[in-house]
């Protein structure tokens, strides 16, 4: 509202020094000799001034010989005023775009970190039901886009009611006809930015997702460019890419054209309304009923409500799209996790690990991988899990660090059930590797630490030797210091492992889960790893899934998953013994073995 007194109030000025300057060009035709003398009465701003000083100037003086320089010091003083008039607007300008842009900023701030914790509670069936790009696009565009709304679209909103307010009041003081001709022509500008405005916010849309479409293109394209080139179809995918580049171009083009409409249109109306305003002010200053300064008064109240009217159909805009945003935010931030720590949680201890007629199925394809499974795993003992593709294995190790709860059945941890355990510190005492290896594009000695706060330079380099990649590391041109690339790229599938591997025992958590975590080693490097784990293991209990016999013989008790079910279990010597499911992997591993060598 201060920002807007001074704005609307600085014209006034501009007004008062014309009127006076054509006083004084008047007055000068008058004058019959040297020694004439005029009193012209003093512009209302200046008088107002010196009468907060004590000094009144109701009128000045003008003599022939002092007419320049009387005329230049009233047009100093009112510029300065103007001067002044535009300071004060800028500084209240500035506190309000502190108040109201930097607030929106931090709204932003709260929100995204409000998305991101939200993002950390939910469970894994939900990151299987949404694609990354769009948990991303929530987080970034959405949320910008909420931010526009809270900042420079409410921003502009007070703006425009505050200063059309004012601007017709002061207007409406001064001439009312006037004033209706002057503003006839902004209500339709307000329309048809409006409608301008609709069209390209429509048709950027559209454009965007056309980019998004080329962005994932061409990510797909460089991704697979190995697969791409061993089918030939390098030609086949250039012309796919030139198709949606011509019809990218084709909306960017319409895109372009409505675009153009925009100032055409301001500068049309704000034209047709400066145009009636001289006009219609010139006939009333032929008339004697209005003054030239009043003209170029309103000319300024022109051209300072051309853009809150010229505002509307953007900040329409920019509500539509917040709305759809926060609707879209709102989606996710209303999702429930299903896995919650319970409210009375009971700390972890130690102790056998049971799995009692466990059932699962997975919602998002109704595909059942566990049926009535029953084990248990003694404390300090290694249990493993073997069996085909999808019979269960990887469901047994999410059960466990209940990324999933069982549909029916129950998992026990010292009798107690996970569901009654506090999450948190259930999953800092168990020491994971995962099937599917990630690594953070970070040194390779923050990814091997990335499950400890605080690790000493030695117990990262031990563990790194157990899972026998420091060797490796120190061929690297930085060592552990060396970056890796997203998800690891610059390492081979063996070495991604052993760092996953070095990660996992370097928490040194009572509890280990190793999910074929030596698939991708060759044999001698896979016996001198089981060797080194062979010691570690002592004492903490370990659930070993493996496709590879040959790493979990010497475990304590073997499981054999087929379909779901647990088909068989025993030790390596007493599943052979039975010739079942297990027997037949064993030989058959043994001679894929015989033949490689």
């Amino acid at each position: 509202m201060l920002s807007n007194v001074f704005n609307v109030y600085a014209p006034v000025l501009i007004g008062e020094g014309i009127d006076f300057l054509a006083q004084a060009l008047s007055a000068r035709e008058s004058f019959s000799g040297e020694n004439a003398q005029v009193s012209l009465p003093a512009p209302s701003s200046i008088s107002t001034f010196f009468s907060w000083f004590g000094t009144p100037m109701e009128t000045i003086e003008i003599t022939p010989s002092g007419f320049a320089a009387t005329v230049t010091k009233i047009g100093l003083w009112l510029a300065i005023g103007y001067l002044i008039f535009y300071v004060l607007k800028g500084i209240f300008l500035f506190f309000q775009r502190q108040t109201i842009i930097v607030m929106s900023r931090y709204i932003e701030f709260d929100l995204k970190n409000q998305i991101y914790a939200h993002y950390q509670k939910l469970d894994m069936s939900f990151y299987r039901r949404n694609r990354t790009g769009d948990l991303m696009n929530r987080i970034s565009e959405d949320v910008n886009r909420v931010r526009m709304y809270l900042g420079p679209a409410v921003m502009y909103t007070i703006n425009l009611i505050v200063l059309v307010i004012m601007c017709i009041v002061v207007m409406w003081n001064i001439d009312s006809e006037l004033t209706l001709y002057t503003l006839s022509p902004l209500p339709f500008m307000g329309l048809a930015i409006f409608y301008v405005s609709t069209i390209i916010n429509r048709r950027t849309e559209k454009v965007q997702r056309r980019q998004s479409e080329l962005s994932s293109m061409v990510q797909e394209s460089v991704s697979g460019i190995r697969l791409l080139r061993a089918y030939g179809r390098e030609t086949h995918t250039i012309h796919q890419f030139t198709e949606a580049s011509d019809v990218y171009k084709q909306k960017q083009l319409e895109l372009v054209r409505a675009d153009a409409l925009f100032m055409p249109v301001i500068v049309l109306l704000v034209g047709l309304s400066t145009i009636l305003t001289i006009y219609v002010g010139s006939q009333k200053v032929i008339a004697g009923t209005l003054s030239y300064g009043v003209i170029v008064q309103f000319v300024f109240y022109v051209i300072q409500l051309t853009w809150p009217f010229a505002s509307v159909g953007w900040v329409t805009s920019l509500v539509q799209k917040a709305e759809a945003s926060q609707q879209r935010i709102n989606e996710f931030l209303e999702e429930k996790p299903s896995i919650e720590n319970p409210d009375h949680a009971i700390p972890f201890e130690q102790g056998d690990i049971v799995f009692d007629k466990v059932t699962f199925t997975y919602p998002e394809t109704g595909v059942k991988a566990l049926d009535a499974v029953s084990f248990r795993i003694p404390q300090g003992e290694t249990v493993a899990l073997v069996g085909r593709t999808g019979s269960g294995k990887t469901t047994v190790a999410n059960l466990l660090l209940r990324m999933v709860d069982p549909d029916h059945g129950s998992v026990r941890i010292n009798g107690q059930a996970l569901t009654s355990l506090d999450l948190s510190e259930l999953r800092a005492q168990t020491g994971f590797v995962p099937q599917d290896v990630f690594l953070f594009s970070d040194t390779v000695r923050n990814n091997i630490a990335f499950g400890v706060e605080q690790a000493s330079e030695e117990s990262i380099k031990a563990a790194a030797k157990m899972a026998d990649i420091h060797e490796s590391i120190l061929s690297f041109s930085k060592g552990y210091d060396t970056r890796l690339g997203e998800r690891g790229i610059n390492l081979s599938g063996g070495q991604k492992q052993r760092v996953s591997i070095a990660r996992a025992l370097l928490k040194n958590a009572p509890v280990l889960v190793f999910d074929d975590c030596l698939s991708a080693v060759d044999t001698d490097t896979e016996e001198t790893i089981l060797s080194s784990l062979q010691q570690f293991r002592e004492g903490k209990t370990t659930l070993v899934i493996a496709h590879r016999i040959s790493s979990i013989r010497n475990a304590h008790l073997i499981l054999v998953l087929d379909h779901g079910r647990l088909a068989e279990e025993g030790t390596h010597e007493e599943l052979l013994s039975k010739n079942g499911l297990y027997a037949a992997m064993y030989e058959r591993q043994q001679l894929e073995s015989t033949r490689e060598d």
